[in-house]
């Protein structure tokens, strides 16, 4: 529990405060409409889905007030730098910002869905009462006007026989916005969904941006006040007195007609200040795009990886940080996130994009298709972002894990610690580092062979071979591969990378890494730092918990996920 508690226990207190907030306010919310005497009567006509129709709404300002917040890139970046004085835990907070965002979208969908279903019967309920099926009070009650001459205010927004559920759904602002707004969340939830932001990104892409037309349409959803509350009358209307003779109102004393008033729309108090703030978000991002940007060198590597080295005036990262890129000539609005593989000691920065979906496929043909010598197309930076990969040399032991691509931001802070080590830097606090890399194919290995090869090189002549603990694993092969692999099997290097250090073949046994590394820093602090699937990464995370050290004294280990 100790252990879980400290790679856990700050997200599980932030989750319970979310939740807590939640039913907060909708249980206040439930029984203020549910027991409210100001809504005695609109209850009459609409029974108990009145509060099931608010309560949500309540819940929903307040996650709509929060959804926008999680994807303010240049906000978390703000404040990661802010928390620097805050410790690592309150940073790592950042890294789940599109975990927390989904959270909240699953939220606005399910108070959605009973809001509306709500709301549809208010809607059913409305026009019964108009039609008098529910008693003289609820009839009387319908039929109140607005009226000048009778100082009356109506409460029931069905004015004719005439009118359908359908169509009240459909002729007021309320129903009008409601109905937008639905199907907008509902395009965006399900175009959502794994497998399609996958395999089509540019539908996700394009129906995310609905997020527009459902801000515009909650913004005006409340401004038909349809939900009306009972208002305090001069002399007062006694409803316990008055209620069982609705005929005699007006004329009897204590029983003035009752008088009604829409409540004051209160969704866009909620939601005005994170819309501002990401307004300045897409107006930051829209002068980087108009920033030149311009190329130092384009390679193709083996397995389809492009490797692209720009130049941006004023550009400043860190280690493992994330840029946005937007290649007009391929669309205009899709921004693709990529992390830096280059240093920050280097003059330039650069990225490694792999041949995944229609965007980036077509960048390469792009590419490959240039005349020798050739610009390559105009290409616009966002950026650069934080990622749990910045707090690498905050560990004294740092453990590097990289799947197949998932390996750059990892190139990125191996090549920092080659400058550093050249340039003597006094300030490294690292004090050794364990490097995994898992890959399905031999061609991926070799982009980044040539760095493994210098770091190995330099450590040995610092006499610092113990720093960089670096093994690879080759997860697919062929008989083939296996067949020359036996026969080169006595070289000093390995046949694949022409590294010392031999590949594997397989997946490392984590329990046995993980034993290692406690053995041989039995009073360090370690971070564990992933840039890979969901699945290696639940299972690094319970490796964490297990081999955390209760006693402060000894191995801790601290588990970090790139997210984007």
């Amino acid at each position: 529990m100790s252990n879980w508690i400290i790679n856990h226990g700050l997200s599980a207190f932030i989750l319970v405060v979310w939740m807590g907030i939640n039913i907060f306010l909708f249980v206040y919310y439930y029984l203020f409409y549910d027991q409210g005497p100001q809504f005695e009567y609109t209850r009459e006509l609409l029974g108990s889905a009145l509060p099931w129709a608010r309560a949500p709404a309540a819940v929903l300002n307040f996650n709509c007030m929060l959804i926008l917040l999680p994807v303010c890139r240049n906000l978390l970046s703000l404040l990661r730098g802010s928390f620097i004085c805050c410790g690592r835990t309150m940073r790592k907070q950042l890294d789940k910002n599109l975990t927390f965002h989904k959270l909240v979208a699953y939220m606005i969908a399910l108070m959605t869905a009973v809001h509306t279903v709500a709301h549809l019967l208010n809607a059913e309920w409305y026009t019964n009462s108009f039609q008098g099926l529910y008693g003289p009070l609820a009839s009387k009650l319908s039929m109140l006007d607005d009226s000048v001459e009778l100082n009356t205010t109506y409460l029931n927004p069905v004015r004719s026989n005439s009118t359908t559920p359908t169509l009240l759904v459909f002729t007021t602002i309320a129903g009008l916005t409601g109905v937008v707004i639905t199907l907008a969340l509902i395009l965006m939830i399900t175009s959502s969904m794994e497998v399609i932001r996958r395999s089509y990104f540019e539908v996700f892409w394009y129906t995310h941006h609905l997020f527009i037309i459902f801000f515009a349409g909650l913004v005006f959803h409340g401004a038909g006040r349809i939900v009306r509350s009972q208002q305090v009358t001069d002399p007062p209307h006694n409803n316990s007195f008055c209620e069982d003779q609705p005929e005699s109102w007006g004329n009897l004393t204590g029983c003035p007609i009752p008088q009604f008033a829409g409540g004051f729309p209160q969704t866009w108090m909620w939601v005005i200040g994170p819309m501002i703030i990401y307004l300045c978000e897409r107006l930051l991002r829209f002068i980087r795009y108009m920033q030149p940007v311009s190329y130092r060198k384009i390679v193709i590597r083996p397995s389809k990886v492009l490797e692209l080295q720009l130049v941006k005036p004023g550009f400043k990262m860190a280690v493992g940080q994330y840029v946005f890129l937007n290649c007009p000539a391929i669309s205009q609005l899709e921004w693709h996130p990529f992390t830096m593989t280059s240093a920050p000691e280097e003059d330039f920065f650069s990225v490694h994009i792999r041949s995944v979906g229609d965007w980036t496929e077509n960048l390469i043909k792009m590419v490959e298709n240039l005349p020798e010598g050739g610009q390559g197309p105009k290409m616009a930076v966002d950026g650069p972002f934080g990622t749990a990969s910045e707090d690498v040399f905050d560990y004294e032991v740092s453990m590097l894990v990289g799947a197949g691509i998932g390996v750059t931001p990892f190139a990125s802070i191996l090549k920092s610690i080659w400058y550093k080590f050249k340039d003597s830097d006094p300030k490294l606090r690292t004090k050794r580092i364990y490097f995994y890399w898992l890959c399905r194919e031999t061609y991926a290995f070799e982009w980044f062979a040539d760095l493994l090869q210098v770091l190995e090189r330099e450590m040995e002549e610092r006499g610092m071979r113990d720093f960089l603990t670096y093994k690879l694993y080759l997860t697919g092969w062929d008989q083939s591969h296996v067949n020359h692999a036996m026969v080169h099997f006595d070289k000093d290097t390995d046949i694949i990378t022409g590294l010392k250090q031999k590949t594997s073949y397989g997946r490392p046994n984590w329990d046995k890494e993980f034993e290692q590394v406690k053995q041989e820093n039995p009073s360090s602090v370690v971070g564990t730092f992933l840039c890979g699937p969901q699945a290696l990464a639940k299972d690094l995370e319970k490796k964490c918990v297990k081999y955390s050290d209760v006693d402060p004294r000894k191995t801790k280990f601290y588990f970090n996920k790139e997210n984007f």
